[in-house]
């Protein structure tokens, strides 16, 4: 038997954000009992606590979904930091922890919130002509509705569209039958001043075995890389969720070249698991 988390992640209230399954202890675990068990905890990820290979690393995560396992993930990242913190471990900083991952080093900070310090974008820049009319009809609008895009994929497959506002991201009906192998985000600013969110944003994902995912820090981390400062304040929060009836927060802080993603953290559920 291992020990077993899941943690409600980005929100300060239970059951109002995104959970992740947590084993801790999974060295020994293999592959396909990894891709089972998150087939059959059917949650958007399922993440394996193990011990690190790079010196540098507190722990090693391993992350999937029903589809497949990833190299990065936001909320995995967060919900398994307070997990493994949980559980009693100390890093080697106090105020910084770091996991190993598919995508390398990615360092937390612990404070308020945890945060973590997004990634390098793997694939940046405009989309293609073709790419935007696919996207225009898996979301079902106009490509004269669509602001601004761009590819900001830290390692799931992002690709982030700038809607006018927040009703047009809540006012989305995609057609998940049309996405083929895209993974599609979308973000639009709310009234200043008319609620505790400056933007709304919404993540499709058919890809992963989910249609839409509840909060995302991977790709509100490449939203960030690609506004913060520039469409979007230094320092701003995200709402997400909402289309699901869930109440999201996402923490963004530009500082430097860095971008902090960060939010809060709650075991939901512990125990043990057969694995």
């Amino acid at each position: 038997m291992r020990r077993f988390s899941q943690v409600d992640v980005f929100s300060a209230e239970p059951l109002l954000g995104n959970p992740v399954a947590v084993v801790h202890g999974a060295d020994g675990v293999s592959d396909d009992e990894m891709a089972r068990f998150a087939r059959w905890s059917n949650l958007s990820e399922t993440t394996f606590l193990l011990e690190p290979t790079d010196p540098a690393a507190d722990y090693r995560l391993r992350i999937w979904t029903p589809g497949g396992e990833l190299p990065f993930a936001g909320h995995p990242t967060i919900g398994s930091a307070h997990a493994w913190l949980e559980a009693g471990g100390v890093p080697a900083t106090d105020d910084t922890v770091v996991q190993e991952c598919g995508a390398g080093l990615v360092r937390l900070r612990r404070g308020e919130r945890l945060a973590f310090a997004a990634p390098p974008l793997v694939r940046s820049g405009p989309v293609s002509s073709d790419d935007r009319g696919a996207i225009a009809r898996a979301l079902r609008i106009g490509e004269d509705e669509m602001v601004d895009s761009a590819w900001v994929d830290n390692g799931p497959g992002w690709v982030a569209v700038l809607l006018r506002d927040a009703d047009a991201v809540l006012a989305l009906r995609p057609d998940f039958a049309a996405f083929g192998e895209l993974e599609i985000g979308v973000v639009g600013p709310h009234v200043p001043g008319a609620g505790d969110a400056d933007v709304e944003v919404r993540a499709f994902v058919p890809t992963m075995g989910i249609g839409e995912d509840p909060v995302t820090g991977s790709f509100n981390a490449g939203v960030a890389q690609w506004l913060a400062g520039d469409r979007l304040p230094t320092s701003y929060v995200a709402a997400q969720g909402t289309a699901l009836g869930r109440r999201g927060r996402v923490h963004v802080e530009l500082e430097g070249d860095t971008v902090w993603v960060g939010g809060d953290a709650l075991t939901t559920v512990a125990g043990e698991v057969a694995l």
